[in-house]
């Protein structure tokens, strides 16, 4: 199944610091409701590329879905990064660039919440639109706790700035700078937070940072309906069109992978033996439905009801079809993206999941 796509107009390019632009697009007349994002989520991007015809990347939105300013990312450049070094370096106002609907379920469930956010690096992206919005449209007190290794590499610094000083009773933002601090301890991080019990928390960032940050928050009995953690990757495949005969004939290889003795194993071996009844909840709304396919996956299922069921990349590289088991259990054929304490946490693809109980019951949120 073709994932619809859509080609949208450059309008803004605008340094943030030495290796790190912000891009804002005009959305296509007609494409508006599309478009309608949540702060957090993310638009995936199609590179060009010599070599695979495009390069799939995932980048956080920086902007507010409230304000009426223009769709925007921001991309830093990474060492040896193919297409964030292509977009720093090529594109510019009246360029246009290929781009799916946004997604992604690193998004506060109410703005009015108090909300501790983490950001390291570039990945104050996302926390830069969840802090924006909820300024804007909430009514609690947010703190940003935002790690960098020296001045000059603050993405935003003006901004946060600006917006501390326009909302001192509800805005705190703590810079951390390796050059002056080193890099913060479990120790340190810990009797931070802990000052903020109760605070539905967000971190974002490079792998260690978020890894730190997640033990504490555990360390500290953050219950798990507090803490979020966005998942960063360089998408292996094409979302933007069907797979070729080629790579469908791969993956459905993949599928059929050897146990440990070398004899093919049946992924279906322990499926349901009928249609499954599966409940889902998704943007406050919930679907029931008695006849899914055991082999069917799950997001297959919910498109063929005419469910608009977030997702990507389609191939277990994103985290952008997640889903919460709330009930019963699925197998997922394929998995690049969720750790063990994802997987302990009852976090699943929806796009790569197939049922394993007679019922099952997720969430999207």
């Amino acid at each position: 199944m073709d994932i619809e796509s859509f080609v949208l107009d450059v309008v803004g390019v605008v340094e943030e610091t030495a290796d790190a632009k912000s891009i804002s697009f005009a959305v296509p007349a007609g494409a508006e409701e599309r478009f309608d994002y949540k702060p957090g989520q993310f638009l995936t991007v199609a590179v060009p590329s010599d070599q695979t015809g495009i390069a799939a990347r995932c980048y956080s939105l920086s902007s507010s879905p409230h304000d009426g300013g223009p769709l925007t990312v921001t991309v830093k450049r990474t060492a040896d990064g193919y297409a964030s070094n292509w977009i720093c370096d090529n594109l510019a106002v009246g360029d246009t660039l290929r781009v799916l609907p946004p997604s992604g379920i690193f998004t506060p469930s109410s703005l009015d919440a108090d909300l501790l956010l983490f950001a390291g690096g570039s990945g104050v992206t996302p926390i830069m639109s969840i802090t924006r919005t909820a300024l804007a449209h909430g009514k609690g007190r947010i703190v940003v706790f935002y790690a960098n290794r020296d001045e000059t590499s603050v993405i935003f610094a003006s901004e946060l700035t600006r917006l501390a000083a326009e909302h001192p009773d509800r805005l705190l933002v703590i810079h951390w700078l390796e050059s002056v601090q080193g890099i913060p301890t479990e120790a340190q991080m810990r009797a931070f937070a802990a000052t903020y019990g109760g605070y539905d928390s967000f971190v974002c960032g490079p792998a260690p940072f978020m890894k730190m940050v997640t033990t504490v928050l555990k360390e500290l009995e953050v219950p798990r309906s507090l803490r979020h953690q966005e998942k960063f990757v360089s998408l292996g495949g094409n979302p933007f069109g069907d797979l070729n005969e080629l790579q469908q004939a791969e993956t459905e290889i993949a599928l059929a992978e050897s146990d440990d003795d070398g004899a093919a194993a049946d992924v279906f071996a322990d499926a349901p033996a009928g249609p499954v009844k599966v409940e889902v909840e998704l943007d406050g709304e919930e679907f029931t439905f008695d006849d899914w396919d055991p082999r069917t996956k799950l997001l297959d299922f919910l498109e063929s009801k005419g469910v608009k069921a977030p997702y990507s990349c389609r191939e277990g590289e994103c985290s952008a079809c997640a889903i919460r088991l709330v009930e019963g259990d699925v197998k997922m054929l394929y998995n690049d993206v969720l750790d063990k304490d994802d997987l302990d946490d009852g976090i699943r693809l929806g796009c790569q999941s197939v049922p394993l109980t007679d019922t099952v019951k997720v969430s999207y949120s």
